[in-house]
């Protein structure tokens, strides 16, 4: 069909269509339809009021939360529909159907117009989520008004050939409708699978993300596909483009494919999981998340660093927990010389153990190390299960518990002195030749 032929067709439909607005009936049932939207409006002020502040009080169901929401924001069109449903009855009832022809017509038209609305809310982007409702209530009211034919041998007829290939605006249309529900279809099916995959213990957490991972980039790609044939897009003709891509990442997309890679030999390797206390160069916090291009670092500071996967592969990466959560740390201390030291390391092993986060499993060790110029010189090594709350903090508890232990037994924790001696024959200055010498000298 062609495009003068498809116009000719709309034409002719909108001639009758005009035709018939001169009945009478027809203007009967246009000012039915204004006078039901006005009492729609003023009861859905009153039912309105009270009902959204009601529906927030559900808890733990957000996207079905989002439904009533979007229900409750329309009780306008709700009522509306109910009005046009029971003037409908009425006038089929007590008149012949022509008369209620633009009636059926509003009904249909605003049911359609309610669903749209309403489903299109579950989706999160508001600006999508209003262009598919769009979309689908012009779909649905071409159905309804039964020249959904035309258009599309119209929206055909629009056509570009490239090659072997016709695009045309319907092929578009199409693929990007079915491109949308495809996609999320996929997203919403990886994220159920990818919950049920981290609930289990069977699995390291290494693998479990590795699994989700694939999971979810095969049901996109599987996506893709079939919106792709379903469109009467030829998958062959893709090879040039996927050359195309090939080249790009040879020369501009290097780091992303590298970044991907190493993510990917990341989870093979285990060599980090979510959870791990790491330090890498000047960062040192616990990962939070494994992504395909970074991985999530968050320090104790609450900062939170996307670090490339290429960096734990090429650089040196201190695990903390990597195949044990035990770690320990050193402080080092002196005290004075009147000090019996085997009484000093019994008090620091005493202190240490007072700390809450010091393991009491692996008592800690006090050792003297030298004799210092003021000082005899220990090292006080304790072990603690938690890295990821912090290093410095329990190293602080443990000082104060020290100082406060040595302090109430005694035990002076010495300073260095140093002592300044002046000579006075050193400290004459040079005179110069011919100044006389002074009367004290």
């Amino acid at each position: 069909m062609s495009i003068a032929d498809t116009l000719t067709g709309i034409l002719d439909w909108a001639r009758v269509e005009l035709g018939n607005l001169a009945h009478p009936w027809t203007f009967y049932q246009i000012a039915l339809l204004a006078l039901l939207f006005g009492v729609a409006k003023l009861l859905a002020g009153r039912v309105e009021s009270g009902s959204e502040e009601r529906a927030r009080r559900i808890k733990g169901h957000p996207d079905l939360l989002r439904v009533i929401i979007a229900l409750m924001r329309r009780t306008d069109w709700i009522l509306f529909v109910i009005l046009l449903f029971a003037a409908f009855t009425v006038l089929r009832a007590v008149t012949w159907p022509s008369r209620s022809q633009l009636i059926a017509l509003a009904l249909s038209l605003s049911l359609a117009w309610l669903f749209a609305a309403v489903v299109s809310r579950i989706i999160r982007n508001r600006l999508v989520a209003r262009i598919i409702g769009w979309l689908a209530w012009i779909y649905a009211a071409l159905v309804i008004l039964g020249i959904d034919q035309e258009a599309a041998a119209f929206l055909d007829s629009l056509a570009l050939p490239l090659g072997n290939l016709r695009l045309s605006a319907l092929m578009i249309i199409k693929a990007v409708v079915l491109l949308t529900a495809t996609l999320w279809v996929a997203v919403v099916a990886g994220n159920y699978l990818d919950e049920r995959v981290q609930r289990s213990g069977e699995l390291t957490p290494s693998i479990r993300v590795l699994i989700g991972k694939v999971v979810k980039i095969g049901l996109v790609i599987l996506a893709g596909g079939i919106t792709l044939s379903s469109a009467g897009v030829d998958l062959t003709a893709l090879t040039v483009f996927s050359g195309a891509v090939g080249v790009g990442l040879g020369f501009g997309l290097q780091k992303v494919v590298s970044n991907f890679i190493s993510g990917v030999i990341i989870l093979l390797d285990k060599s980090i999981k979510p959870g791990d206390t790491i330090t890498l160069g000047d960062t040192f916090g616990w990962i939070r998340e494994l992504r395909a291009r970074f991985v999530s670092v968050i320090t104790r500071d609450g900062r939170e660093y996307l670090i490339p996967n290429e960096d734990f592969i090429t650089q040196q990466v201190i695990n903390w927990s990597f195949s044990d959560e035990m770690v320990r740390l050193d402080v080092s201390f002196g005290v004075s010389y009147e000090a019996d030291p085997h009484e000093v390391s019994a008090l620091a092993i005493e202190a240490a153990m007072s700390v809450g986060r010091v393991d009491a499993e692996r008592r800690p060790v006090c050792w003297m190390t030298a004799f210092g110029e003021s000082s005899l010189d220990f090292v006080l090594r304790f072990w603690i299960r938690d890295p990821q709350q912090g290093l410095t903090n329990v190293r602080g508890k443990v000082l104060l518990a020290l100082w406060d232990t040595l302090k109430a037994n005694g035990i002076e924790i010495p300073y260095p002195h140093r002592e300044v001696i002046l000579k006075r024959d050193a400290a004459r200055a040079v005179r110069p030749r011919g100044e006389p010498r002074p009367e004290a000298e």
